[in-house]
């Protein structure tokens, strides 16, 4: 309606309005094709958040694979900048999953000196697993 009314009147201020118009329709289709390529990931990053190293170590691989699939398909995030905020993000969730594995034993926070020196060495290998196969990959 609103070009309608332009065109007829043969506005000076069409032009701007079109620029816009294409530009919220970018913005939207950019937005949309983001969702469905990030939602995607969504299964496989659950372990970041709820998991433990291992279950991590069992994830990366699903889940590095659908980011390469992000990463050749995607019109939109396909970008340096979008791909090196979500490796950053998988990354600071993997170091904070990591930490909790250490510093908390059986639900309670307990100090590093304190805790059973065989038990704290094993889930600090295991953290450094997760490292080493985050790197490989």
């Amino acid at each position: 309606v609103v070009i309608g009314v332009l065109t007829t009147a043969k506005s000076k201020i069409l032009r701007r309005w079109k620029t816009c118009d294409n530009g919220i329709t970018d913005a939207l289709n950019e937005a949309k094709d983001n969702v469905k390529y990030l939602s995607t990931l969504e299964k496989y990053t659950e372990p970041l958040k709820s998991g433990t190293p291992e279950q991590i170590i069992e994830s990366l691989p699903a889940l590095m694979n659908n980011v390469k699939m992000m990463l050749t398909i995607a019109r939109y995030y396909s970008t340096q900048e979008h791909m090196t905020t979500l490796f950053v993000k998988i990354t600071n969730q993997m170091i904070k999953t990591c930490r909790k594995g250490i510093e908390y034993v059986d639900g309670e926070k307990k100090r590093l000196w304190d805790q059973d020196h065989e038990d704290l060495l094993k889930r600090l290998e295991m953290s450094l697993k997760l490292n080493d196969a985050y790197q490989e990959l």
